[in-house]
């Protein structure tokens, strides 16, 4: 062998000597965001979106024929009950009321004649001075007098009847809607509108649908308390999301599922004082079923489902990761009560589950609940390295 290439093969064999007595840098800890677990007292809720709508819905229509003269309201306004909203054209009715005057004025004197015929002739009729047939007719005389008057009677109170639906009142106290006839239209009840429509939104109904499972659940805490599931207390967010302060009640349970839906309707009140609420709006309707004193508290980004079951990352004080099964409870908002498997203070991994493993070590950061939320993935099972 040359020299050289001894020399070369030398220098090649130190220099793998010395690369493998170097030691390789230890791992860096991953930064992970963590919370610390919270313990309070957190009321159980269950929610539904429900439908706002008049308590009574009074359809105004008209109850004769006749030529819109006059609108008495002001559209979207307050109305009371017995107040003039609409007027028809009332002179063909007051020209039939006394038609039916005269009819009955005649009628009146025709029975006055008959009873006085049928007054002369009774005792003439008991001394034999006239014929039973005589008798007989004037029986038969005053009666048909008397009923043709009681005909008459009616017709005159079926025109004046006619005369006053030629004023159209509110049926009931509440808002009264737009319009749907304007002065000059021909008015009859065969009309396929309505003129107008008169809530009564004080208080106002909230209309919506509960599960068979939501029902049972509500009847059973109901029971449970003494009480009823009528007399669970109900709240309602409006689409703002801010809470109406006025709390309300559920007046109405239908009685049966509807079978397209598996859904029973509810409906509940709620006091509307200031007429704030109106018909057509949506809310979010909330009833608090109880309160669980103590419970503990994560974010729910903090739990990760696998295959049924829950696991949280815990950090210990150590810094190492422990990986833990836990059993949950409800969900509050954007956190989910824990009511097995942790401590009160215990800080979990809410931010970076997907970089650790059971006893890894992490540098723990306080996480920021205003960060973008981050899909959760499945920590490494507990003994696999």
């Amino acid at each position: 062998m040359k020299p050289s290439l001894i020399a070369t093969t030398l220098i090649f064999s130190l220099s793998l000597a010395a690369c493998s007595d170097k030691t390789p840098p230890p791992p860096v800890s991953p930064t992970v965001e963590v919370v610390s677990v919270a313990q309070r007292d957190v009321p159980i809720y269950m929610e539904w979106i429900g439908s706002l709508d008049g308590n009574v819905n009074a359809v105004i229509r008209p109850q004769v024929t006749g030529y819109l003269i006059k609108q008495n309201y002001r559209e979207g306004d307050l109305v009371k009950q017995g107040q003039p909203l609409f007027e028809i054209d009332p002179r063909t009715f007051e020209a039939a009321v006394e038609e039916a005057k005269g009819l009955r004025a005649q009628q009146m004197a025709r029975f006055e004649t008959t009873r006085a015929n049928l007054a002369r002739i009774k005792p003439l009729a008991a001394v034999n001075a006239v014929s039973q047939k005589d008798l007989d007719d004037a029986t038969g005389a005053h009666l048909s007098a008397k009923a043709q008057l009681e005909a008459a009677e009616a017709s005159l109170k079926t025109a004046k009847l006619n005369l006053g639906f030629t004023k159209i009142t509110s049926p009931v106290t509440g808002i009264a809607g737009i319009a749907k006839a304007q002065i000059g239209d021909l008015l009859s009840p065969s009309m396929p509108t309505e003129l107008t429509t008169v809530s009564v939104v004080d208080p106002i109904k909230v209309y919506f649908n509960i599960s068979e499972r939501e029902y049972l659940k509500i009847a059973n805490a109901a029971i449970a308390a003494g009480s009823k599931p009528e007399r669970v207390p109900l709240e309602l967010f409006l689409v703002d999301g801010s809470l109406y302060p006025h709390p309300g009640k559920v007046a109405v349970l239908n009685r049966q599922v509807d079978t397209t839906t598996g859904t029973f309707k509810v409906a509940a009140l709620f006091p509307n004082p200031d007429n704030l609420l109106r018909p057509g709006q949506y809310g979010k309707i909330r009833a608090t079923m109880s309160v669980e004193k103590g419970a503990l508290l994560v974010p729910q980004r903090a739990v990760t489902e696998i295959q049924g079951k829950y696991l949280m990352a815990v950090v210990g004080a150590d810094n190492k990761v422990d990986i833990r099964p836990v059993t949950v409870g409800e969900r509050i908002g954007t956190e989910w009560i824990i009511s097995k498997g942790l401590q009160p203070g215990e800080q979990v991994i809410a931010e970076g589950t997907q970089k650790v493993r059971p006893g890894a070590t992490v540098n723990p950061k306080p996480f920021a609940a205003g960060a973008p939320a981050e899909k959760p993935a499945a920590p490494a099972p507990a003994g696999k390295g």
